[in-house]
């Protein structure tokens, strides 16, 4: 299931930032780490790739409905484009959108919350939701 790739995926890269911060003391990737609240974004984003890998798993599991997976993904990953996207418009204007893998690591927490919204909402409509 292509949610399950993407919030692992997720999930590990938000792991590896926030494990980063955690045991180095300074961001993963030579980069700034944005704070949101006094902590890492990163944390942020580690916390919603959790939960939705947790309901992927749940609903694999059938722990919980398809629907309702699908419906938890498309909120918190909308959450996610709101948090991940308010970071990458400020690195735009500050001109630090550019990191050691390309782009900053913030475009790249957007990107797989963009592509997990888009994934759920397009299964919720052919789930006829």
């Amino acid at each position: 299931m292509l949610l399950f790739i993407l919030t692992l995926a997720g999930l590990f890269f938000s792991g590896y930032l926030s494990a980063a911060k955690v045991l180095t003391g300074t961001c993963a990737f030579g980069e700034t780490c944005p704070l949101f609240l006094g902590y890492p974004a990163c944390w942020y984003g580690f916390g919603m790739y959790f939960i939705m890998f947790a309901a992927v798993v749940f609903a694999l599991l059938k722990r919980i409905r398809m629907v309702s997976m699908l419906k938890i993904n498309a909120v918190i990953s909308f959450l996610g484009i709101a948090f991940a996207g308010n970071f990458a418009v400020q690195e735009l204007i500050q001109s630090k959108i550019t990191g050691a893998l390309g782009l900053s690591t913030c475009v790249y927490g957007l990107i797989f919350y963009i592509s997990i919204f888009v994934v759920s909402v397009i299964s919720l409509e052919g789930a006829g939701e």
